[in-house]
C-alpha cells in the first residue's frame, strides 16, 4: 500500500477517535437525554459515519460532514433541515443525506433561488431528496417537526432561520457551522434567544473545534420545564403488627 494511502488512513482513524470522544460529550447526562425524548443509537451513528467517510473523501469540510452525519443518524432524526448558499461546499449536505437514509427520514435543503438550486443539485449529483427554494420563513412554514437542523453562521439570516424553525415535540439538535469567529467574540451564539416562549429549554450546548467550528445545542421536548422531580416519603403502618415502614417514592 502506498505511503500516502497509509498516512491518509491513519489520519482518518485519528479523526474517528476524536469524534467518538465528541459523541460521548454530546450525549450528555441521562437526565438531559430524558428531557429531549430522543434516543441515541451508536450503531446507526457509526454506520452513517463510515458511509460519509467513503463519500466525502475528496471533499472539503469532510470532518464536519462525518460528525453531523453521525449525530443526525445517531439521534434517529426523522426530519433533517439545512440551509445552503451559492458557492458553498456540499460535504455536509452529503453527510446529512446519508443520515436520512439510515433513519428512513427526510433531508431537506433550503436555498434562496433557482440558480442556487441548480448549482447545489449539480454539486451533490442530486443526492438530497428535497430542495426547497425561497425565503426561510416560507420554506420552514411547511416543515413542522424538525429534529436536526444545520445552518451556516456566515449567513446574515442564520439567527432568523433558527427562530423560525418548527422543532419536533420530542426535542431537537441545532448545529451552527463556521462558528469559530463568532465563538471567539463576547456575543457568541445566544441559543436561549432562539427558543419559543418558554415552552422549551436549552438542555445543553457545546462548541467543537471541528472544521471552522461547530456550535451545537440540544433543545428539550415540548413542554419540558427542566425542573428536578422531587421525591416524597410515604409512611405505611401495618394494622396487625403496628410496624411502620417509610418508603421513598
Amino acid at each position: 500500500m502506498p505511503i500516502k494511502s497509509i498516512i491518509k488512513q491513519l489520519a482518518r482513524h485519528e479523526l474517528l477517535l476524536n469524534h467518538i470522544s465528541h459523541f460521548r460529550a454530546l450525549r450528555g447526562t441521562r437526565r438531559e437525554r430524558e428531557e429531549m425524548k430522543l434516543v441515541w443509537s451508536p450503531e446507526t451513528a457509526a454506520a452513517a459515519y463510515i458511509d460519509t467517510v467513503k463519500l466525502c473523501e475528496n471533499h472539503q469540510e469532510s470532518g464536519v460532514a462525518e460528525l453531523v452525519s453521525a449525530m443526525a443518524a445517531g439521534w434517529n432524526a426523522r426530519l433533517i433541515v439545512e440551509t445552503w448558499s451559492s458557492g458553498g461546499v456540499v460535504a455536509t449536505s452529503i453527510g446529512l443525506a446519508v443520515a436520512a437514509r439510515k433513519t428512513g427520514g427526510r433531508h431537506v435543503c433550503i436555498v434562496s433561488d433557482e440558480q442556487s438550486r441548480a448549482e447545489y443539485l449539480a454539486a451533490t449529483e442530486g443526492l438530497p431528496e428535497e430542495v426547497v427554494v425561497g425565503d426561510p420563513e416560507e420554506a420552514l412554514d411547511g416543515l413542522p417537526g424538525v429534529d436536526f437542523m444545520v445552518v451556516d453562521c456566515r449567513r446574515n439570516d442564520f439567527a432568523r432561520t433558527l427562530r423560525l424553525a418548527k422543532l419536533s415535540d420530542l426535542g431537537a439538535v441545532l448545529v451552527c457551522k463556521n462558528a469559530i469567529q463568532r465563538a471567539a467574540t463576547a456575543e457568541g451564539i445566544r441559543w436561549r434567544s432562539f427558543l419559543d416562549g418558554g415552552s422549551r429549554r436549552l438542555v445543553r450546548s457545546v462548541f467543537l473545534p471541528v472544521g471552522k467550528g461547530l456550535d451545537i445545542a440540544h433543545v428539550s421536548a415540548s413542554g419540558s420545564t427542566g425542573k428536578p422531580k422531587h421525591s416524597r416519603w410515604i409512611k405505611h403502618v401495618d394494622r396487625r403488627s403496628g410496624e411502620e415502614t417509610v418508603i421513598r417514592k
